[in-house]
């Protein structure tokens, strides 16, 4: 009986779109006494008011980080309205703001290995559909993230499908399959308590918004058919040429206040950037010059709330004064003390600096550390990523990263790289200021070239980056060379590269390891990593083995924060010094002389290195 409904059931769904479970249009007359209307559905209650989008732009609803749509709080509140087996979710989206765990709609708990539930949304490349069922349950729940292999465009709207149909999952974009999976089969797999909402990820312990735009949102207790899928897209298939839109800036705070008070970015001999943001839109002035008398200013008279401003025309090597002087459309003040900055140094002079790795999660040390690092006055910071936890929530950078590092990076600029836990998402595009692609980059202070990479990427031979780095050093005249990226291509870490307790692993990334035959090509002096929570120094290596003469020397200075890791049972040949502990290190640069220094958490010495180009290096631990 059931096998010849199925013909029925699909012909319903490519013809007579049958009715849906729920259905929100996401239009401006769906809003009325304060709730969005469903067309079917319960109305949700607004917690504050919506942005629509005229029918010439396309019409839906473009919402912020502060918007809130659910559904019901538990799913069981709304009987009826969740399929138990079959199903397909439809809407049409564009993604404003990328993010690892981005939510259209879902009935979701994925907390550790405990995951039930379904939801549509996004990565920060692609579309993806959760999914948990009684054929996969392992105990608690086992989820399945289906993932497209469409890469979205930020700001162009698209059309996302997903079905199930008790044995195979598939999503769709634009009316075509693009992925499926078979992981999955039998009942849908429910939480004993669940929100059900739309526009987020949400489960008991994590909302992560939907910033972007969002309309006829539908969810059925069938599974539609490739035919119905195309057939809906292609209803309204010219929304794809919509030019792309991203959600423009939007008050987040009656008074004004700093999200991010102004830091430094990219110093050049002759310019630096200067970027801040606030809690509302802003116009006003950056007041700077060789004294705090300022004869310079840069004026900004387009209102925004994430501002960077230029200052260029500068000499190299030199400090400068400088104040951010804002006002908001009330007539909100707000403005810096006095602050200065320090333009990079040409060939020929000495210079210091710190570094500083993985600050992820804890403002408490990474402030210590901070303030530490003010006391020494550097010249600049080099940060080998994980600058953040969860780089795609916008609070780890306003109430982590950056009140961590206040005090610090408004007089001292940082060069970053990309951690893993950056995700490399929007938000360090937004922030960090640095050449394009931005993801690998290069700068110069003093006798020293710098070179920036994203171990996230392909490093291997022939890839953008090989080349690029490939290239660069060779063309580098510079007295000394640093590469800096996130993961080490040595560590004696006990487990990140296999268990050391039970066998020999890799003893470090082997991704990067593979840059290693360019460093040991181009005289590379220092690669500076971090990844690994602890502070670790190699002796020179070349060729894979510890040489006595030439040679490149590892760091690992990953203790700015995040929970510290411990090294291995044994010492490899490659290890000089290893310790955990949260730290910062200082380098100090002066002709054939380089200087390095580590501190931990009490500002206590205890790694010292010296190495003299005329002589083989020269180390002092304590």
């Amino acid at each position: 009986m059931m096998n010849s409904l199925l013909p029925l059931l699909a012909l319903l769904l490519l013809h007579d779109d049958p009715d849906a479970l729920i259905a929100y249009p996401m239009q401006s007359a769906d809003v009325s006494n304060g709730h969005l209307n469903a067309q079917l559905g319960p109305s949700i209650k607004l917690e504050r008011e919506l942005s629509f989008l005229s029918d010439g732009q396309g019409g839906g609803a473009e919402l912020y980080e502060d918007d809130r749509l659910v559904i019901a709080s538990d799913f069981r509140a709304v009987p009826g309205l969740l399929p138990s087996r079959e199903m397909t979710v439809s809407a049409w989206l564009s993604v404003g703001q990328p993010r690892q765990w981005g939510g259209v709609l879902g009935c979701v708990q994925d907390n550790n290995d405990a995951e039930t539930g379904w939801v549509l949304g996004y990565d920060n490349r692609h579309f993806t559909f959760g999914i948990a069922t009684v054929g996969s349950d392992d105990g608690n729940g086992s989820m399945t993230y289906v993932t497209g292999k469409t890469a979205y465009e930020e700001g162009k709207l698209y059309h996302v499908v997903a079905t199930y149909d008790g044995e195979t999952t598939r999503l769709y974009v634009n009316g075509e399959l693009d992925a499926e999976s078979t992981e999955q089969s039998g009942d849908l797999l429910y939480p004993e308590r669940a929100p059900f909402t739309l526009a987020a990820y949400h489960d008991d312990n994590e909302f992560h918004a939907h910033v972007g735009r969002l309309m006829d949102v539908r969810l059925y207790d069938m599974a539609a058919q490739d035919d119905w899928v195309s057939h809906q897209f292609d209803h309204h298939s010219d929304r794809t040429d919509l030019p792309a839109r991203i959600p423009p800036e939007r008050a987040i705070s009656e008074e004004l206040l700093w999200q991010v008070p102004p830091f430094l970015q990219y110093a050049t001999g002759d310019s630096i950037r200067i970027v801040f943001e606030t809690t509302r839109p802003v116009t006003g002035v950056v007041r700077y010059g060789e004294t705090s008398e300022f004869d310079r200013e840069q004026r900004i008279d387009t209102p925004l709330m994430l501002g960077e401003v230029m200052l260029d025309g500068l000499d190299a090597d030199e400090p400068y004064f400088y104040e951010v002087d804002l006002k908001d459309d009330r007539g909100q003040e707000i403005r810096t003390d006095i602050m200065t900055f320090q333009t990079a140094a040409p060939r020929g002079v000495p210079i210091a600096f710190a570094i500083l790795s993985d600050t992820q999660d804890n403002p408490t040390v990474s402030a210590t550390l901070s303030e530490h690092i003010w006391e020494q006055r550097p010249g600049f910071l080099v940060h080998p990523g994980d600058l953040t936890g969860t780089g795609s929530r916008k609070g780890d950078w306003t109430e982590e990263f950056f009140p961590g590092m206040d005090g610090l990076l408004g007089r001292v600029t940082m060069y970053p790289v990309l951690g893993n836990h950056e995700q490399d998402a929007r938000h360090y595009y937004k922030y960090m200021s640095l050449p394009e692609p931005e993801y690998y980059y290069s700068f110069s202070q003093g006798d020293a070239d710098f070179f920036m990479i994203d171990t996230n990427r392909n490093v291997a031979p022939g890839s953008e980056q090989y080349e690029w780095l490939d290239d660069a050093l060779g063309r580098s005249d510079a007295r000394w060379k640093f590469v800096v990226h996130h993961h080490p291509p040595y560590s004696s870490d006990e487990n990140d590269y296999g268990n050391t307790w039970k066998g020999r692993g890799s003893r470090g990334d082997l991704r990067a390891r593979k840059l290693t035959v360019l460093y040991d090509k181009h005289d590379v002096d220092l690669v500076l990593n971090g990844h690994i929570h602890s502070y670790e120094r190699t002796w020179p290596i070349e060729g894979g083995r510890v040489v006595d003469d030439g040679g490149v020397i590892y760091t690992i200075t990953g203790g700015g924060g995040g929970s510290l890791e411990t090294p291995g049972p044994s010492r490899p040949a490659f290890n000089n010094t290893v310790r955990r502990g949260h730290h910062y290190c200082m380098v100090r640069i002066n002709g054939d002389t380089l200087e390095f220094f580590a501190y931990d958490l009490d500002n206590r010495l205890f790694d010292h290195m010296r190495v003299d180009k005329r002589r083989a290096p020269v180390s002092q631990d304590r």
